[in-house]
């Protein structure tokens, strides 16, 4: 289930408001400038590949291309035996921005994202269905957890654009992870 969470970025121990209700949670990070919804699942099989993830969510990408001018998208999919999951896993979880915006939509599993914004942290942990949008240059980092297991779908302007710029801030050290 997804659930938002906020915290003073002073004070990781005490949440200020959580909610697990998807229209709440979508009116809370409008509030931040970040764009939260829901799209219907497809039945897909645990096997599917990256090709038939795209033709199954087709008309939800290009609506999503036409609305907001992405290029292209793709599939990346990771899972708790992947020999690199622990060195993938430390590598997002630095606070860090893109040149341009991350738009991901969990079609299975988990991931927890967080984002430092006017001085609050908010962790939203995103489930399957979820489509949550980050703008160029917010400050953020990802937890797919220790075991992690999740297949999303990534829309891209230029792909180049999407690498990592890290703040060097210890901030995210402070905050719960995702397991």
């Amino acid at each position: 289930m997804s659930q938002l969470t906020l915290y003073s970025a002073q004070n990781a121990t005490q949440s200020l408001w959580q909610s697990d209700n998807p229209v709440a949670i979508a009116d809370k990070l409008a509030g931040f400038g970040l764009s939260f919804r829901q799209w219907p699942v497809s039945d897909l099989p645990d096997e599917a590949t990256a090709e038939q993830i795209l033709a199954s969510y087709q008309s939800q990408i290009t609506q999503l291309k036409l609305e907001a001018g992405y290029q292209t998208a793709d599939v990346v999919s990771l899972h708790a035996d992947h020999p690199d999951k622990a060195t993938l896993r430390q590598k997002f979880l630095a606070e860090h921005s893109h040149q341009e915006d991350e738009v991901r939509f969990f079609v299975r599993g988990q991931g927890l994202f967080c984002f430092h914004i006017q001085g609050q942290v908010l962790q939203l942990r995103c489930t399957q269905g979820d489509l949550i949008s980050v703008p160029a240059g917010t400050l953020h980092w990802f937890d797919m957890g220790s075991a992690p297991c999740f297949t999303a779908i990534r829309l891209f302007t230029d792909p180049t654009g999407w690498v990592a710029q890290f703040s060097g801030s210890p901030i995210a050290e402070q905050f719960p992870l995702l397991d």
